[in-house]
């Protein structure tokens, strides 16, 4: 993806995270859930707002059996984070809530310093923002 700024980078990203969850959130006329997939986006932009980068990865490890479309807005947000134009955490990480987890905490980890830490917080939180009006516009 050949990107010209970090908006138009969180707004990439945040139509895949609407696009994943939604395909792991099927009704039985095999539509994304609409309700259900707004909702964990909803939530999740939500713990993000009020708690930090570090409560939203820990939110979406701690889901039950919603953990798939969670697991989907893990990936999603670790690739943003990842990608090519912001780096804030490394490439080869592996896709899962704990290993980003394990990384924000760590010394020389995303929180060690602060600028990248807010860096990533608002990004996280454009693209959530735009997954949950993606959301919003599915059918069904």
């Amino acid at each position: 993806m050949n990107t010209q700024n970090l908006d138009q980078l969180c707004a990439h990203f945040g139509y895949e995270m609407c696009r994943k969850t939604g395909e792991k959130f099927r009704g039985n006329d095999g539509k994304p859930d609409k309700a259900k997939t707004e909702n964990l986006i909803t939530k999740s932009v939500g713990v993000l707002q009020e708690d930090g980068v570090y409560a939203f990865f820990l939110y979406l490890a701690s889901r039950g059996s919603e953990k798939d479309g969670a697991d989907e807005l893990v990936r999603q947000a670790s690739d943003l984070l990842s990608d090519e134009m912001v780096k804030l955490l490394p490439k080869d990480m592996s896709k899962n809530a704990q290993a980003v987890l394990e990384n924000i905490s760590r010394q020389d980890g995303l929180a060690d310093n602060l600028d990248n830490l807010l860096l990533a917080k608002r990004l996280l939180e454009q693209a959530l923002i735009y997954a949950r009006y993606h959301a919003k516009a599915l059918e069904g």
